[in-house]
C-alpha cells in the first residue's frame, strides 16, 4: 500500500509527519498524521492512537493537544487518523457537521448510501494498523487507544469490542451511550438504520454489559463545565453504572472549570499518555 507523504516536522527530538494513501475501506484517499519518537531510530515502540472529535480532521489533534513532549519522553509512536472518508459526493455528506464529513462516528455503516465508504470502525481498527504495522517501526503486540467526544466514543467501543487488541483505552469527554443521546441517534439511525439492536454494538454503555474481559483499565477525564455534557451529549453517569456493575475499573475524573475544548485536552494529555505508557511499556 503506497504512503505518500504530506509533511514532515521535527519536535521534541522526534517527527511529526503526515501520510495519504488510498484506502480500501473508505474506498478513498485518506490522510492520517504520525508521530515518531526518537527511539523508533533505534527499535520498534508501541503504538497509541488517538481518534478525534466531530468536524476534526488529523491536524486537530497534532497541532492543539500539545502531546508531543510526553510522547518523545515516553517512546511512543502516536497515530491520528481522519474522522471520516473526504471528497466521497455523496448526496447529503456535507449538509450537516454531525453527520456525514468530519463525523464517521467509528462505526462500519450498513445503509445505503453510506455503507461503500463509511466504514471507520474497520478502518481504525483494522486497515490502519496493518498500515502502520508495516511502514512504521511498532510492535505489533503493544497497542492501545484514546480519544475525544466522538472519538472518545470511537476508543470506548473499539477496546470494548476487542478484548485483549488494546493494552488499555481511555478518553476525553466521550460519548458514552449514543443510542440515547441527539448525536448518537441522528448517526446511528442515518449509517444504521432504524434497527436499535445494531445501534448497541457500537454502544460504549451496552458493550460493557457483555464484555467478557480480558483486563482494561478505563480513563476518563470530563470538564464540569462542558455544555454538551448538560445537553445530555455524553451520558458518563450511564456508563460508570454499567462499568460498576462489571467490576470493570475506571477512573472518571469531573475536571472543575473545564469545557469540551482542546485547552481542556492540552490540560490533561499528559496524564492520559502516562496511562498509557504504564502498560504499553511493561
Amino acid at each position: 500500500m503506497a504512503l505518500k507523504q504530506i509533511s514532515s516536522n521535527k519536535c521534541f527530538g522526534g517527527l511529526q509527519k503526515v501520510f495519504e494513501h488510498d484506502s480500501v475501506e473508505l474506498n478513498c484517499k485518506m490522510k492520517f498524521a504520525v508521530y515518531l519518537p526518537p527511539k523508533a531510530e533505534t527499535g520498534k515502540c508501541p503504538a497509541l492512537y488517538w481518534l478525534s472529535g466531530l468536524t476534526c480532521t488529523e491536524q486537530n489533534f497534532i497541532s492543539k493537544s500539545g502531546y508531543h513532549q510526553a510522547a518523545s519522553e515516553h517512546g511512543l509512536v502516536v497515530i491520528a487518523p481522519d474522522t471520516s472518508p473526504r471528497g466521497c459526493n455523496i448526496k447529503g455528506e456535507d449538509e450537516s457537521w454531525d453527520f456525514g464529513t468530519g463525523a464517521g462516528f467509528y462505526v462500519d455503516a450498513t445503509e445505503d448510501p453510506w455503507k461503500t465508504n463509511y466504514r471507520m470502525y474497520s478502518y481504525v481498527t483494522e486497515e490502519l494498523p496493518q498500515l502502520i504495522n508495516a511502514n512504521f517501526p511498532v510492535d505489533p503486540q503493544r497497542m492501545s487507544i484514546f480519544g475525544h467526544s466522538m472519538g472518545g466514543h470511537g476508543a470506548l467501543i473499539c477496546a470494548l469490542k476487542n478484548p485483549g487488541k488494546y493494552k488499555s483505552v481511555s478518553a476525553f469527554a466521550p460519548i458514552c451511550n449514543p443510542v440515547l443521546c441527539p448525536w448518537g441517534k441522528k448517526a446511528f439511525s442515518g449509517y444504521l438504520g432504524t434497527d436499535q439492536n445494531k445501534w448497541k454494538a457500537y454502544d460504549a454503555t451496552h458493550l460493557v454489559k457483555s464484555y467478557p474481559g480480558s483486563q482494561l483499565d478505563i480513563l476518563i477525564d470530563q470538564g464540569k463545565e462542558d455544555q454538551f455534557l448538560s445537553d445530555g451529549q455524553l451520558l458518563p453517569d450511564n456508563f460508570i453504572t454499567a462499568c460498576t456493575e462489571k467490576k470493570i475499573p475506571v477512573v472518571f475524573r469531573l475536571q472543575e472549570g473545564y469545557d469540551h475544548s482542546y485547552y481542556f485536552i492540552a490540560t490533561f494529555i499528559a496524564d492520559h499518555i502516562r496511562h498509557h505508557a504504564k502498560y504499553l511499556n511493561a
